[in-house]
């Protein structure tokens, strides 16, 4: 898998959405398309990405945003308003509960967006809003869960990309997963992502480009290794035939 990144891409996605929300805004819609236009990475409506923002109010004062996909929306045809914006503040503070229900959050989320309008954020928002990295990528990669349905997955995980990410059991998402990944994220900052076994991949940056490009990196990495593993395969089964 390779990055499909241009230059000429990005200046074309700044002057059709920068004036929405900051050319950040423009080149976060340009890298969820890139991610959503090849569907070995997601399937129509899966995946998620975000963007930590300003947002500029009625009152033009400049609050602190999180942008982030709607709830079933198409990565491969985003458009700026199926980015809903919602205050990150109040969201950040959500982690200091105990519990917290699927309908209670879709209910925090509902009011505290900054357009009552908007589509409904995904029930991963809070995933977003509790890691501190300003761009998030979460895919469903094929080579991610091809290597994570295996009995021996780490040791995969870790022969096709060391210890450039963490690594998370499953955890239904909602509240749970996004207080296991912030946990696990702060144990180690460093990583360039996270694999969520059985689920998929996160990978986050500090511009469009590098959260986007990380995420092919890892992907590709992770073909080579299967790559690899099924031809040792089909070699054996060959000489298997042979001998018999």
């Amino acid at each position: 898998m390779k990055s499909r990144w241009t230059e000429q891409g990005a200046r074309e996605a700044i002057r059709r959405w920068a004036g929405t929300h900051g050319e950040d805004f423009a080149l976060r819609l340009y890298t969820a398309r890139l991610i959503g236009e090849d569907s070995t990475l997601v399937l129509h409506g899966g995946g998620n990405v975000s963007l930590k923002g300003a947002y500029r109010t009625i009152l033009g004062e400049s609050v602190e945003a999180l942008f982030i996909k709607g709830s079933g929306g198409d990565l491969a045809t985003l458009e700026s308003n199926g980015m809903p914006a919602l205050d990150l503040a109040y969201l950040r503070r959500l982690r200091a509960l105990s519990t917290l229900t699927d309908d209670a959050m879709v209910n925090e989320f509902r009011t505290h967006l900054f357009d009552a309008t908007a589509p409904s954020p995904s029930i991963e928002t809070l995933v977003h809003a509790f890691l501190p990295p300003r761009f998030i990528d979460h895919s469903h990669a094929d080579a991610i869960l091809v290597l994570t349905n295996q009995p021996d997955v780490e040791a995969l995980i870790r022969e096709a990309l060391g210890e450039s990410v963490s690594i998370l059991p499953y955890v239904r998402p909602g509240f749970e997963l996004a207080k296991a990944i912030i946990d696990l994220y702060e144990r180690k900052p460093k990583v360039e992502g996270i694999v969520l076994l059985q689920h998929g991949l996160i990978t986050f940056g500090d511009d469009a480009r590098t959260s986007y490009e990380r995420h092919i990196a890892l992907v590709d990495r992770c073909e080579k290794v299967i790559e690899r593993r099924a031809a040792r395969l089909a070699t054996r089964t060959r000489a298997k035939v042979l001998v018999t």
